[in-house]
């Protein structure tokens, strides 16, 4: 039997590394080996991958942007202040809203992987059920069963 345990992600420097995912997304160290390091979000950072699996340094890419980690925040407002300051962060796009409503930003982290912040969204329906929007409604602006909305909504109780 096989079993799926998590992602690792190949860094330059695990030391700036571990400092950004702890600084910005609050990641705990779990496990720390020196050059592979468990966060408790539930992935690895892994120094001199290259070594690792036995390929050449050159066939590591940065900025590959074929894959992401997706972080959410009940507080989005407060998330994106927080990146405007911080100077060396940059965004693969501003913030933007998608179609079925919830509020998003990417970013890269120190070795060009894309980290995208959301909204959950249980606080995206609910934010359209301040609004004023009925059950029905809310659910076609997320794309979401109606059973999910009307639970949201009862969460607001």
């Amino acid at each position: 039997m096989v079993t799926y345990r998590m992602p690792v992600l190949a860094v330059r420097n695990i030391e700036v590394s571990k400092q950004f995912y702890h600084d910005l997304f609050d990641q705990e160290v779990v496990l720390d080996l020196g050059r592979n390091v468990t966060l408790s979000g539930g992935f690895s950072l892994q120094e001199d991958f290259d070594k690792l699996v036995d390929i050449p340094k050159c066939t590591i890419l940065h900025q590959s942007n074929n894959m992401e980690l997706y972080f959410e925040t009940d507080d989005f407002d407060g998330f994106v202040d927080r990146l405007h300051g911080i100077l060396d962060i940059e965004l693969v796009h501003p913030p933007k809203m998608h179609e079925w409503q919830q509020r998003v930003v990417r970013l890269y982290d120190p070795d060009w992987h894309i980290i995208e912040v959301g909204e959950p969204m249980d606080k995206v329906a609910q934010r359209l059920l301040r609004e004023g929007y009925d059950v029905a409604e809310v659910s076609r602006l997320t794309q979401m069963p109606e059973a999910f909305v009307e639970q949201c909504r009862k969460g607001m109780e």
